[in-house]
């Protein structure tokens, strides 16, 4: 029988960690409740892991955090403990899921210790936080997680709750029953399966990536594409580090420029761990030019006077300046110079982004140039460098870079 770890802070949510047990052991699965509070006692829900095993897991007493002084330096050092002990209970085989419920505080706690499982380990938060304009980062993180918006607050079950909870507990038991790892995928644990290629991609490099991986797939390799939005760079350069595959393909480096406008999509530590490995790397300059905010109303005003192209109700993409350009292409380079194994540069001068076109709104020879000018002077002389006329989306370009990616990996 697989067992669920079930993590709540018992002396607020203890009734409905209680409910939620009931539900899943009704569909044959085995609960383990961790008790994640702090300040009081259990309510309606006896613990198999106290809150005092979960503070010393951290290398506190419970009573020395409950006298801290603040509420958030309490539960910084609690999320610890419960990374800690979900971490080891998997290992251990004592657990093969988990589910959260919680409302800030809670849904926090919860998904340290879900953000910490593996691949495809089945991992569900409830919440009420999951709305609005809440951001996901600190609940998905880089992780599958399963963000459940609960609707009303966590207190009580009523019709509401019970429907939330009764389904978040039915896609557990289905997770459970159907689903797998990433380290059980039967390509992966057979070895029966085609050589893996990673790549970067956004819209705005969509039809270029289309090429590549079709170039690609017809000379019997499989990319695998990571949507470069801030945690897919980082993603791919995780599994890259776990020798999932066998080159990289980075088609979209715009996690490198947001920074420097605090866009959405920020990765700096990104194009660092492929080269640090000697995974073979063709880098192309895609989507430098911008930074990605929200809806045009909610642009910093700072940023208002700058080029905007409209890419959907949700995102705006505010584009980068001569100087910021060049503090990219710099950063780009000193990135490539620490590459142990081979790697190849292309930039595509016709534009590395749809609206950088003649005519388009992120138009601005001066910038690109400063871009690439800052790039090759920094770059370390033996990177070999194509420079095409031609657009990041254009068939001949994609077909360049598929081609140069080929030949690196078969030398």
């Amino acid at each position: 029988m697989k067992t669920v770890l079930l993590i709540g802070t018992l002396d607020t949510k203890g009734r409905e960690i209680a409910y939620l047990r009931e539900r899943l052991g009704a569909m044959g699965v085995r609960s383990l409740v961790l008790d994640s509070g702090i300040l009081g006692e259990p309510l309606g829900c006896e613990p198999d892991i106290t809150r005092a095993e979960v503070a010393r897991a951290a290398g506190y007493e419970i009573d020395a955090l409950r006298t801290i002084g603040t509420r958030g330096a309490a539960v910084e050092r609690m999320v610890v403990g419960v990374e800690r002990l979900a971490v080891q209970l998997f290992a251990d085989a004592r657990c093969h899921g988990l589910i959260a419920l919680g409302g800030a505080e809670g849904a926090v706690l919860g998904a340290a210790a879900a953000k910490a499982l593996p691949i495809g380990v089945p991992k569900i938060i409830v919440s009420p936080i999951a709305s609005g304009v809440r951001k996901f980062g600190p609940l998905i993180g880089r992780r599958d997680i399963m963000v459940v918006h609960s609707l009303i607050d966590i207190l009580g079950i009523n019709p509401i709750s019970r429907t939330v909870f009764d389904n978040a507990a039915a896609a557990m038991a289905g997770m459970l029953a159907h689903g797998h790892t990433l380290a059980q995928d039967e390509e992966l644990a057979t070895g029966e399966h085609p050589p893996y290629v990673a790549a970067t991609m956004l819209g705005n490099t969509t039809r270029g990536m289309m090429v590549v991986k079709d170039a690609l797939a017809a000379r019997g390799y499989e990319t695998v594409i990571f949507h470069s939005n801030g945690v897919g760079g980082p993603i791919m350069e995780e599994l890259a580090a776990q020798g999932m595959f066998v080159g990289v393909i980075d088609y979209t480096l715009n996690e490198l420029a947001e920074p420097l406008l605090n866009g959405f999509q920020s990765a700096p530590g990104r194009l660092e761990q492929a080269g640090a490995l000697g995974v073979p790397q063709v880098v192309v300059t895609g989507c430098v030019d911008f930074a990605c905010h929200g809806p045009r109303n909610s642009v910093p005003e700072a940023l208002r006077d700058r080029p905007a192209y409209y890419h959907n109700p949700e995102f705006t993409l505010i584009r980068l300046n001569r100087d910021e350009q060049a503090q990219v292409g710099a950063t780009i380079a000193r990135k490539l110079n620490a590459a142990r194994g081979p790697v190849e540069l292309f930039i595509p001068l016709g534009g590395v982004s749809i609206p950088d076109v003649p005519g388009g709104a992120f138009y601005d020879p001066e910038a690109s140039a400063a871009f690439r000018a800052a790039l090759l002077d920094a770059l370390r002389p033996d990177i070999p460098v194509h420079q095409i006329d031609a657009h990041i989306n254009d068939p001949v370009f994609a077909l360049s870079v598929a081609e140069t990616f080929l030949d690196l990996v078969t030398r």
